[in-house]
């Protein structure tokens, strides 16, 4: 009598909280460095460092670049009377988040790993733009400040076998990849900051030209939604 075949299951690593971490931060290394080399003003300057720039509107520059199958866009805007602190405090509210991301149906966190280091669980719904829609990221999130007062929120996806440890894969959403990206908010005078945000994105291919028009102007909604709330957002110490 042949035994019964095997039920199919889909592939999951179960790893150490300690090991989870180490890896985390292994990662998140190189993820900080890159963004922290898009944010450069001297190399963004330059005409060899592959950026197209998109648009440039009301000091708000959308540049895109590519390497392959991936796909880099990224986003500076000056931010006057608003600090930097004030910025990250409004763009680190995983509360708020749907506020200046309308698309995004849910942001939790799955585990705190240390004050800086983060998992969390992003999904976004079904009208969504294309590569978000109906799609969950499981991320890590590391947040660091350099020795000149930089902050860095470095954001990428975990490996799909170790999200899937963490956070089994709901039936009705499909598990999407965010690469490398993330926010650079560098301290200027009178209080203000240079923001730099910059996503990253590998469809494995072309991507359409209606599509590249919808991702800007949805940087441009996200950018100004944040304006907004880092406006409004109290500054430390006011009463």
């Amino acid at each position: 009598m042949s035994s019964p075949a095997p039920a199919p299951c889909s592939r999951s690593w179960s790893i150490s909280e300690d090991s989870l971490r180490r890896y985390v931060h292994f990662a998140s290394e190189s993820c900080i460095q890159e963004l922290l080399s898009a944010s450069d003003s001297n190399r963004a300057a330059n005409d060899n460092d592959g950026w197209k720039v998109l648009t440039l509107e009301n000091g708000v520059e959308i540049s895109k670049r590519r390497s392959g199958s991936l796909h880099t866009f990224r986003s500076r805007w000056l931010l006057r009377s608003v600090s930097p602190q004030q910025f990250i405090t409004v763009a680190n509210a995983i509360d708020a988040a749907k506020q200046w991301d309308p698309d995004l149906v849910e942001a939790k966190y799955i585990k705190d790993l240390e004050d800086n280091l983060s998992i969390i669980r992003l999904r976004f719904g079904d009208s969504s733009k294309p590569l978000f829609r109906n799609r969950e990221f499981i991320v890590y999130e590391r947040r660091e400040t350099m020795e000149d007062g930089t902050l860095v929120v470095a954001v990428a996806s975990l490996p799909k076998e170790i999200a899937a440890g963490l956070h089994p894969k709901q039936n009705n959403a499909i598990r999407g990849l965010l690469l490398q990206s993330g926010w650079v908010v560098e301290k200027l005078e009178d209080d203000s900051c240079l923001v730099t945000y910059v996503v990253q994105l590998d469809p494995a291919g072309w991507l359409p030209k209606w599509f590249v028009n919808r991702l800007n102007t949805k940087l441009v909604m996200i950018i100004e939604n944040l304006r907004k709330l880092a406006q409004a957002c109290p500054i430390e110490g006011d009463t």
